[in-house]
């Protein structure tokens, strides 16, 4: 971060050392067994309900599960790496392994370094070389994810199939210890598979494109409008505000710029520190501010939310190029 950022963003962890964080934070250990209850029910009444009850129901508990990996990957709910782990690891929607997830989410949050087409694993921004060197296909696809519509509709499917495409090349280096990860998280992939086809008789093709997939674009509707390329590090990270139901689902992760500040805040108490903070956040992240995803849909269903090409290139005090493959 920046001199001036420094100056006006909140001193990294005062609130975590201001707020005693209890050796386990109940209402996130009740959430994740609650979560993986309501999963087991609902993929057991396939069959019994109607697909159009089950299929919705079950996309929004696996946004929930994923929003819960997110969560318990900056150590909750838990003081134990161990417990909290094994409370996450669990596969749910199957094509991202946690380790993975926990690996490449950590390295997004060194601030500086957001929206850089290399250092950022996150980032939706290319360098001008990557896209020149593009297919005209391709780059017509990834602008029309620039909407939000087509970050939703064609970005649910594609954002898993380029992430495996570039697991398969991280299996050829064993980058970070992919080859252990991906044989955990495969093993752990055996009972979600025996539970939906075998106990519940679904096929698992329509386990993945009638919910794990719609699950996922659910997602993209929050990552959407999260970060901008702007000089200021603060700046590059937005608030969406009055969210009363996509918020509590994305456990308040909405408030972006606040988890930024602060990652190690349990999700319940983002809400009442946020407005403790509002004025601050707002001002240090130069007003980035939507009033619900109403708002962002508005400005960007069909719209683009920013150019492909990132800026300045890289963002300033860049690494040797090629440090990463583009995420």
């Amino acid at each position: 971060m920046s001199r001036d950022s420094t100056a006006r963003a909140a001193p990294s962890g005062t609130t975590e050392r201001r707020l005693e964080r209890p050796a386990v934070e109940l209402p996130t250990l009740l959430l994740v067994l609650g979560t993986y209850a309501a999963w087991l029910s609902i993929t057991y009444a396939y069959g019994r309900w109607p697909l159009w009850v089950v299929a919705p129901v079950c996309a929004v508990l696996l946004t929930l599960h994923s929003s819960l990996q997110h969560e318990i990957l900056h150590g909750h709910p838990t003081r134990s790496i161990t417990v909290n782990r094994l409370l996450g690891i669990v596969p749910l929607s199957f094509w991202l392994p946690y380790e993975r997830y926990r690996q490449t989410h950590l390295v997004h949050h060194a601030d500086e370094r957001l929206t850089d087409p290399f250092d950022d694993p996150e980032t939706f921004y290319w360098t001008p070389d990557a896209l020149v060197r593009m297919s005209l296909f391709t780059r017509t696809l990834y602008q029309a994810q620039q909407t939000l519509a087509g970050r939703v509709v064609i970005g649910s499917s594609w954002r898993i199939a380029k992430f495996l495409h570039g697991e398969l090349r991280a299996l050829g280096r064993d980058d970070m210890g992919v080859r252990l990860s991906w044989a955990e998280h495969l093993l752990w992939c055996v009972p979600v598979i025996f539970w939906v086809t075998t106990v519940c008789g679904m096929p698992l093709w329509l386990y993945v494109v009638a919910m794990v997939i719609p699950g996922n674009g659910i997602l993209l509707i929050r990552s959407f409008a999260e970060h901008r390329a702007l000089p200021e590090a603060r700046e590059r990270i937005a608030i969406v505000e009055r969210s009363w139901v996509l918020g509590p689902l994305f456990l308040f992760n909405n408030l972006h710029a606040l988890h930024h500040a602060e990652p190690k805040v349990p999700w319940y108490a983002l809400p009442k520190l946020y407005r403790q903070q509002r004025a601050h956040l707002v001002e240090a992240n130069g007003g980035l501010l939507y009033v619900t995803y109403f708002d962002v849909a508005r400005r960007f269903l069909f719209r683009a939310h920013d150019a492909l090409p990132h800026p300045t290139g890289r963002v300033p005090g860049m690494r040797p190029a090629g440090s990463r493959a583009h995420a």
